[in-house]
């Protein structure tokens, strides 16, 4: 069993990260449900991609704070391909709060796609992990985290 150590600074920078990407992401939640029908869709691909990619780098600053003594590499095309979940389900989510009636099931909708979205985001994020060992999952551990 390999121990590993966080880097206090990474983790922080991270908490800062999220912070931000939540400010903004209200911000554009407004600016997005304001819009006229022909300035949305721009308001909500740019509230996507910046609330998507947010996610994301608030992660993968978090994943790289954490240091094991072998060396870790990544397979940058799949920490790459790891946004994509994020931003997709991020769009989702803007535009499912930003419809002129908004309730518990648009909520909960909402809620559901952004934890699909992180999720995925996250695990193949950890598929672009590359260890000098075998590494394994508790599939009930992995279907906890999901849930």
């Amino acid at each position: 069993m390999l121990h590993g150590i966080y880097d206090i600074r990474l983790v922080l920078f991270s908490v800062a990260i999220a912070m931000l990407t939540a400010y903004t992401t209200l911000d554009l939640a407004i600016r997005v449900t304001d819009a006229k029908s022909q300035q949305k869709w721009p308001w909500l691909l740019g509230g996507a991609i910046a609330m998507g990619i947010g996610i994301w780098a608030m992660h993968f600053i978090a994943m790289l704070a954490f240091s094991l003594p072998i060396p870790i590499d990544y397979d940058w095309l799949t920490v790459l391909i790891s946004v994509l979940p994020a931003i997709f389900a991020s769009g989702l989510a803007l535009y499912l709060v930003s419809q002129p009636e908004f309730g518990i099931l648009r909520l909960l909708s909402g809620s559901l796609l952004m934890g699909i979205g992180i999720s995925a985001m996250h695990y193949i994020g950890m598929a672009a992990i590359r260890l000098p060992v075998k590494m394994s999952y508790n599939l009930s551990g992995v279907a906890l985290s999901i849930a």
